[in-house]
């Protein structure tokens, strides 16, 4: 799935820079105008999140979509702020210590594109590796950007779908065998072949099968996690376990443990509903 950029490096770059220069609280002021901006302009993502509010039976106006545009805003610039800093971010847990020690063993961690889950990167979650699979499409200014800042985490892997499917699942096999995390998005499939439809908010649409099939196969554990926008420089983590019943075929036991996922997210986004970034028709083709 491909969608349209928004913003440039040479933005991204003046914002860090502006950072270093003048510290976060100029920066998360300086969203609300950037916001503003797409407010206007953004008419493609306007469309996207009306279709959204309306398959969530929840009203859309001009002060939710601003609201939500900022909050994007305030998770892309945490993106990269957290890179630089991760200390000067708080994460707040339901059950750390589950958390944790989930993580300790070779997991399929779950993620979807809502709240600061690239901002939750960049911060130590645990002592274990924890492998990132990921096929983004930023442009390439923003990412040289992304790759200029020295990384301080160095548990957090990324396994680059764009090296090919043979390549990356052979990267992400070793690494759930050798009992490390792979993260992987649920709400997205790159590839068609592991695209599948359910129903999300009673309408079909689709999302990505293969984290649990590869759970399956493995017999590792999934763990389902957001991580939440609260105030600045603070999101909390909501995390639920997934059981795969491995007495069923594959197949079912595939279909089932996803609809636990889509259960789970669509608890999420009624509570938190102005943190979903997937700026698309979701339910389209």
């Amino acid at each position: 799935m491909q969608t349209k950029q928004r913003g440039s490096g040479w933005s991204i770059a003046l914002v860090f820079n502006f950072y270093k220069i003048f510290g976060y609280n100029f920066i998360y002021y300086l969203m609300y105008p950037v916001s503003f901006f797409y407010f206007i302009f953004a008419s493609n993502v306007r469309k996207s999140l009306k279709i959204y509010y309306k398959q969530l039976d929840l009203p859309f106006n001009n002060y939710i979509y601003f609201t939500h545009l900022r909050l994007f805003a305030n998770c892309m610039v945490d993106r990269f702020i957290s890179k630089f800093s991760p200390q000067s971010y708080t994460f707040e847990y339901d059950n750390k210590e589950e958390f944790s020690k989930t993580l300790t063993e070779g997991t399929v961690l779950l993620a979807s594109h809502h709240g600061g889950w690239a901002t939750a990167a960049n911060v130590p979650l645990t002592k274990n590796i924890i492998n990132i699979v990921m096929q983004e499409v930023l442009l390439q200014s923003i990412k040289s950007i992304e790759n200029s800042i020295e990384k301080q985490n160095q548990q957090v892997n990324i396994i680059d779908l764009n090296e090919g499917g043979i390549i990356s699942s052979i990267k992400i096999a070793n690494a759930l065998m050798e009992d490390q995390v792979v993260a992987m998005m649920a709400d997205r499939a790159n590839d068609k072949k592991y695209h599948k439809k359910l129903d999300f908010f009673n309408k079909k649409a689709g999302f990505n099968k293969n984290p649990f099939q590869i759970a399956y196969k493995l017999k590792k554990s999934i763990l389902v996690f957001f991580v939440v926008y609260t105030k600045k420089q603070t999101y909390r983590i909501k995390h639920l376990k997934i059981e795969l019943d491995y007495s069923k075929k594959e197949d079912l036991a595939v279909e089932i443990a996803m609809k636990e996922y889509i259960n789970i997210l669509e608890k999420t986004l009624k509570e938190y509903p102005n943190q979903w970034f997937n700026f698309y028709n979701f339910w389209g083709e």
